[in-house]
């Protein structure tokens, strides 16, 4: 008996040493590098693309990547971010050839959003938001915006400022977040006619269940209504003092918008105002959208499992 507790300790500290060993080798490595794929791709440059890819980029890349005294997307520390992360830093993405994406294809844009994969084949951090499951015409909106000679992204040689991800983010980046796969098919737009359809694109597709639902780490981003606990609220975001921001949930439970009428929700997600009080970082006002976006949004919602959660709203001094 002696014996077998012997080699079963000393199995076990072999164990320990190793994984001990890996850490220290992977806290001296960088982000895990994948193959890239070449993508042909080929923008509209319409007047009507550049006009929605600013509408998308004001509401998925400006929060992370808008340097709040020039107005510009080049790059900012990412307060929010939680500090297990590492220090995070969003990168310049202006037209710049030096410092920003003046030298990317659009093809090398589009496996960017799409997987998460960089040019070089290095992957980007589950805190930067990918696009799998984003309309075609949308992608193409968003990158004909980037291309544009719109203020906010044209040529700025504002240099990067290098992030430092943590050991924890090194190892999530190897063990649980995984590049996602190109789209083996093209993804048509919804049809805006159809009420649902669009409010489940619009509530998907602008990150609203990614903050909304149980954990960012539990998130299904490839099939979103798999997500735990799907838009019961809870997550715990960090608003820009580094405070936990629990979401809400956006079930039609009494304990989410059961009782809340579309006015209301129209007025909380366009304008930021809830019972006369103006709501908090990181959840920002889409003015970009109309009220009939908000509303179809409003409408899938109550077509969802309801699902008992209270949440405590965070006030700070």
């Amino acid at each position: 008996m002696k014996r077998a507790i012997k080699i079963f300790g000393l199995g076990l500290a072999v164990l320990i040493s190793i994984g001990i060993l890996a850490l220290i080798i992977i806290n001296t490595q960088d982000l895990p590098s994948y193959e890239v794929e070449p993508i042909s791709f080929e923008r509209s440059d319409s007047e009507q693309a550049i006009e929605r890819g600013k509408k998308l980029t004001q509401m998925l890349c400006a929060n992370c990547h808008m340097n709040q005294s020039t107005r510009k997307l080049t790059g900012q520390r990412m307060k929010d971010a939680p500090a297990e992360f590492g220090e995070i830093y969003s990168p310049n993405i202006t037209q710049d050839k030096t410092y920003g994406i003046g030298n990317w294809t659009d093809g090398e844009i589009v496996y960017l959003l799409r997987t998460g994969i960089k040019r070089d084949g290095q992957y980007a951090p589950p805190y930067m938001a990918k696009l799998p499951l984003m309309a075609d015409e949308d992608i193409d909106a968003i990158i004909s915006f980037l291309r544009s000679d719109n203020p906010m992204v044209t040529a700025d040689p504002t240099p990067d400022t290098p992030t430092k991800p943590s050991l924890l983010t090194k190892v999530l980046s190897r063990l649980a977040f995984k590049p996602f796969p190109m789209p083996d098919q093209k993804i048509p737009m919804p049809d805006t006619a159809n009420v649902l359809e669009l409010g489940e694109y619009l509530a998907h597709n602008l990150e609203c269940f990614s903050c909304h639902s149980a954990d960012f780490k539990t998130n299904n981003y490839l099939d979103p209504p798999q997500s735990v606990g799907y838009f019961a609220g809870g997550n715990q975001p960090l608003n820009r003092d580094g405070k936990v921001m629990p979401t809400a949930n956006l079930t039609p439970h009494e304990t989410g918008i059961g009782n809340v009428t579309k006015g209301d929700f129209i007025k909380a997600v366009r304008f930021g105002i809830k019972d006369g009080d103006a709501l908090a970082y990181p959840m920002m006002p889409y003015t970009q959208l109309t009220d009939y976006e908000v509303g179809t949004i409003y409408d899938y919602l109550q077509t969802i499992p309801a699902i008992e959660n209270e949440v405590q709203r965070a006030i700070y001094d």
